[in-house]
């Protein structure tokens, strides 16, 4: 089977679900494009306590530019009335940098001659320990995308291992079928985390040159299969920057949230914000996206997704992200290593991207309370 989105065919072991999600989405981010909003059509926009798909497009608009501490104001109001001022605390832990898929942006690229590494169990263990004595409780597991070297067993093994240590466990791995997607819950994963990267499916053809993250739809209806194996939340992210405008990958990337919330009310919904960053297959000056950009892409997932947890990753720098938490999002990252291995013994593994805020727990925690924000380490009672 092939959709008209994909490069290629549904690999066997693909599940091909019935969803109009992404029909609606692709058709949606066709038609709203925000650059032919106005300014007016986003202060329009703010005055309304619920905002329709045409709003966010506004909102998003490069004319939305001149309301921004209108939107700012807007926003805080919204984070506070539905969170407090209570800030959840994070930390990733990549497994494996083995992957199956030829990306042109990404170090873990399966053609990239990189240190490659995989931790055993007992490293696992080892590593988690260390991340627990920290404090957290709560992790996200990661590994590249390689079904041989990192199987659903091991990703489980990974997540059996959390529950030993941590309240609240994610995953970010490659795209499962709703019955793995149960399988790992049944070990104890929460919530799943899936970056479309870029939702212009040309685009998106372009940049995944092998691999079976070359079927758009499949990765696309992945939040959705987590969904129906009774994952608690999903999250959703695009790699902003991939694509000549930013904001309809913004755009496209909020109404899939929205509309996969409306198709399941039950589910706990949060945004990412990854934009391109140094690596090595990137140099530092190809970054067009820039931070007051990406707080306008932020306040208006905020104010279009009033209930949705925003994740600011240590792709940003310190000052960014202690400034973006007190106006909408809700959930950091500290102490964040992104090779393989570094917490109980060295980095065995190269890492896929330059980390920009390197703090560690305490510190992230006391500048949080610095600024009148309250850490919170678990909001999330297992039963």
């Amino acid at each position: 089977m092939r959709l008209p989105t994909d490069v290629e065919d549904y690999h066997p072991h693909m599940e091909c679900i019935d969803s109009s999600v992404m029909d609606t989405v692709l058709r949606l981010t066709e038609e709203l494009d925000p650059s032919s909003f106005t300014v007016a059509d986003a202060r329009r926009a703010l005055s309304k306590d619920a905002l329709s798909p045409e709003d966010f497009a506004a909102l998003l608009s490069p004319a939305a530019d001149s309301a921004l501490e209108e939107m700012a104001q807007r926003a805080r109001s919204e984070t506070r009335k539905h969170f407090g001022n209570s800030v959840m605390m994070f930390t990733p832990i990549y497994t494996s940098n083995w992957c199956g898929n030829r990306c042109a942006y990404c170090t873990f690229n399966a053609g990239n001659r990189i240190a490659r590494a995989k931790l055993s169990e007992e490293e696992v263990d080892a590593e988690m320990r260390n991340i627990a004595a920290t404090g957290l409780t709560e992790i996200l597991i990661l590994t590249g995308e390689s079904r041989e070297k990192s199987g659903v067993d091991y990703i489980g093994m990974c997540v059996k291992t959390a529950t030993k240590y941590f309240r609240s466990i994610g995953i970010e791995v490659y795209p499962l079928n709703h019955d793995e997607y149960r399988y790992l819950r049944d070990c104890g994963a929460d919530y799943v985390t899936v970056f479309q990267e870029t939702y212009d499916p040309e685009r998106y053809g372009e940049l995944h040159l092998g691999g079976p993250k070359r079927v758009f739809s499949y990765r696309f209806n992945a939040q959705e299969r987590a969904l129906m194996g009774g994952m608690r939340g999903v999250a959703f992210g695009a790699l902003l920057g991939l694509r000549d405008d930013f904001r309809k990958d913004a755009l496209a990337c909020g109404l899939h949230a929205y509309y996969l919330q409306r198709k399941y009310p039950h589910a706990e919904i949060s945004m990412s914000l990854p934009r391109l960053r140094p690596c090595l297959t990137h140099a530092s000056d190809t970054n067009p996206v820039h931070e007051r950009q990406l707080l306008q892409v932020a306040m208006a997932y905020r104010l279009f997704l009033p209930f949705a947890g925003i994740t600011i990753s240590t792709r940003e720098v310190g000052k960014f992200r202690d400034n973006i938490v007190q106006i909408c999002a809700t959930k950091i990252s500290a102490d964040s290593h992104v090779g393989i291995g570094g917490r109980a013994e060295e980095e065995k593994g190269d890492e896929q991207f330059e980390v920009s805020d390197a703090r560690t727990v305490l510190e992230v925690k006391k500048a949080l309370e610095k600024n009148g924000m309250q850490p919170v380490f678990n909001d999330y009672v297992r039963t």
